[in-house]
């Protein structure tokens, strides 16, 4: 009996990506198999923590890593490091802030919501956001004007195909904010392809999912300079005690990172190229809508498939088919592009043939003949 069976939940077929309301991602055996030994045993912690900080610094090339209960946690504690550093004082008064540096600049266009606003990360710190530019941009000028203000804690940036608005480069914030001596902290959180290009913007500290595309446990990877992650890890003297890893989390991502360093990605990414190109040379045989792949906007190292639908051939728009895919047995989610685009995105990596094939059907039962 498997476990949608014995706890009576839904199959879905997830073509919407890392999505965490739908669990996020599918783990690999050797990772599946890592995290059923680790529950199993006991570990000294700091030495499992220890573990992960060669690996990741081996894995990303960053000075130390550590890892955290996931991003958004990350964030918290990343922002909490740049006002504490290791002091046991500092640590143990938050998220009272007084006599700390306490303020947190960010475009007003990358305080996106992942499920909770950005922002709110921020504050869990009891540090205070203070936005700049606006949602259309913001400029250089835009960040010295911020960074200037006294008690800047940090500069936090985020990459994500969420963020709104136009600006200036990811180096190019990171340069202007060490040119007032403040600390970077960089979101990436579905970036784990990218780490070693954010890092390279020469951010203090870099966060990513390891429950993303990586395929651990729920962890979030807090990379970057030693000192700044050593602060994120004495977190877990004060507020970060609520959002440590768990042994099996972390022995979880030390097998991802394993599994990631094995593989041939020029064959990895031929083999996704593929699956896309097959999908789109299917759909776009059926009637009402019109199939291409599109690249990933933020650069990560895949196409998804695209629909385009007519309304007047289809009989429904897009947002009418991807509610209709929702309602079917199973449930099929897809990723929603632009609305004045009338487009449906599908995220194929993570669905076997049988599932992909299930999808077409249902396209081809809600789409006319």
């Amino acid at each position: 009996m498997g476990l949608h069976t014995a706890y009576g939940l839904s199959r879905i077929i997830n073509a919407r990506g890392p999505y965490t309301p739908l669990g996020v991602s599918r783990s690999g055996d050797r990772v599946a198999a890592a995290v059923a030994g680790a529950l199993s045993e006991f570990f000294v912690m700091d030495e499992l923590q220890e573990a992960a900080d060669r690996a990741l610094a081996q894995f990303t090339g960053a000075e130390a890593g550590t890892v955290v209960h996931c991003t958004a946690s990350g964030i918290t504690l990343a922002v909490a490091a740049t006002m504490t550093g290791e002091s046991p004082e500092r640590i143990a008064a938050l998220p009272d802030t007084t006599g700390m540096p306490g303020a947190v600049v960010l475009p007003a266009g990358h305080a996106v919501n992942y499920g909770h606003p950005l922002v709110q990360a921020v504050r869990l710190a009891g540090a205070v956001p203070v936005p700049v530019g606006t949602e259309a941009g913001f400029t250089p000028e835009d960040l010295e004007t911020g960074l200037a203000r006294p008690g800047v804690a940090c500069l936090l940036l985020v990459s994500s195909r969420l963020v709104r608005g136009t600006g200036a480069d990811l180096a190019e914030a990171v340069a202007v904010a060490h040119r007032h001596g403040v600390p970077v902290v960089l979101d990436g959180a579905a970036q784990d392809f990218r780490i070693g290009e954010l890092l390279g913007t020469g951010a203090d500290l870099v966060t990513v999912s390891g429950q993303k595309y990586l395929g651990s446990p729920t962890a979030g990877l807090v990379v970057g300079r030693a000192e700044p992650v050593a602060a994120v890890r004495a977190q877990e003297r004060g507020i970060g005690r609520a959002m440590k890893a768990s042994k099996e989390a972390v022995i979880g991502v030390l097998a991802a990172l394993e599994a990631r360093q094995e593989l041939d990605l020029v064959v990895w990414r031929r083999e996704q190229a593929e699956k896309v190109a097959d999908f789109v040379e299917r759909a776009g045989a059926l009637r009402g809508v019109t199939a291409s792949s599109v690249p990933d906007p933020t650069g990560l190292p895949f196409d998804r498939a695209r629909l385009v639908v007519d309304p007047a051939v289809a009989g429904m728009d897009a947002t009418a088919l991807d509610e209709a895919l929702r309602a079917g047995s199973p449930p099929i989610w897809a990723l929603p592009g632009r609305r004045d685009a009338e487009e449906l995105l599908f995220e194929l990596l993570p669905l076997t043939p049988d599932e992909i094939d299930a999808v077409l059907v249902r396209l081809a039962e809600l789409l006319p003949d």
